[in-house]
């Protein structure tokens, strides 16, 4: 059974995942309409991946005797100065992401829910990778620079990035 502050928080997490499903998905629409398919693509993938964060989070609450509770959402910004900025604003917004993960993380400890830090582990793993993935990308945008070869190169390329050889990278 969860406690009303963990219910609460996960709710707030439900929040922070959907709104980050929109983030990816405004951000995907943004690329697209700038011909940039290869980004767009990766985005529309990230938005989906985004979503399924939320719902796993959703039937853990309703499974645990909570009640998930699906709110509004504040609009992602829809326009970007580049896909350098656009790619900034992922990277923040992914540690953004991380640091609410642990504050629920540590909630549920303040609260001696061990069921709920075991489920969370999942989420603490994964921001690792998303933010591994979204830095990877920032150092390739970097050395590019403004090149627009680079450019056609990295859009081409993008959809082959995933979470997994992002942090693989990293440990390499």
């Amino acid at each position: 059974m969860l406690s009303k502050k963990i219910e609460k928080a996960l709710n707030d997490q439900i929040r922070v995942e959907a709104e980050s499903s929109q983030i990816y998905l405004a951000m995907a629409c943004w690329a697209e309409v700038k011909g940039l398919e290869g980004v767009a693509g990766f985005m529309y993938s990230q938005s989906d991946e985004e979503r399924e964060h939320m719902l796993k989070l959703v039937k853990f609450v309703n499974e645990r005797g909570g009640h998930a509770h699906i709110s509004e959402l504040k609009a992602p910004n829809v326009t970007f100065k580049s896909f350098k900025e656009m790619f900034e604003t992922l990277f923040e917004h992914e540690v953004f992401v991380s640091e609410s993960i642990n504050n629920l993380v540590h909630i549920s400890l303040e609260e001696k829910d061990y069921a709920t830090h075991n489920f969370l582990q999942w989420y603490v793993a994964e921001q690792i990778e998303e933010e591994a993935m979204a830095r990877t990308i920032l150092d390739k945008i970097n050395m590019i620079g403004n090149d627009k070869g680079g450019l056609y190169l990295f859009d081409r390329d993008i959809e082959q990035i995933t979470v997994s050889t992002a942090a693989s990278d990293t440990l390499e």
